[in-house]
């Protein structure tokens, strides 16, 4: 039964997910545009919309909960001092992917840009 198993499995165990999350979060919000394939990406975007939703607030109590999701002390940092507040105002969904060109014939998993809104495309 899949009782209480939310998400994709993305082949790996709880703790290799966890881990890659974590990593995928850190990258995007350091470069704010990564690009990963697209069960990646469906995956991370309610991963890092949870982090930046405790940023908006900036207690002391969501920061360490953010902690957990972005253990790099200065990227937890740069998502509470810059990403954070440019979404401050707005309760909509602030990351996006845009969806690459497929090659039917590869059958290859596509890769898609990950990117948060109103970032410039030319990064």
């Amino acid at each position: 039964m899949r009782h209480r198993k939310k998400g994709k499995q993305l082949r790996r165990t709880s703790e290799q997910k966890l881990a890659l999350m974590r990593s995928l979060a850190k990258a995007l919000i350091e470069r704010g545009v990564i690009e990963t394939t697209e069960a990646k990406a469906k995956e991370l975007r309610p991963f890092v919309e949870k982090l930046i939703t405790k940023a908006k607030t900036g207690t002391l109590h969501n920061r360490r909960l953010a902690g957990r999701g972005v253990p790099h002390r200065e990227t937890a940092d740069k998502l509470f001092k810059e990403v954070a507040p440019r979404f401050a105002s707005s309760r909509e969904c602030s990351t996006t992917s845009a969806t690459a060109p497929t090659a039917e014939a590869a059958r290859a998993p596509t890769t898609m840009p990950m990117r948060f809104m109103g970032t410039s495309e030319d990064r």
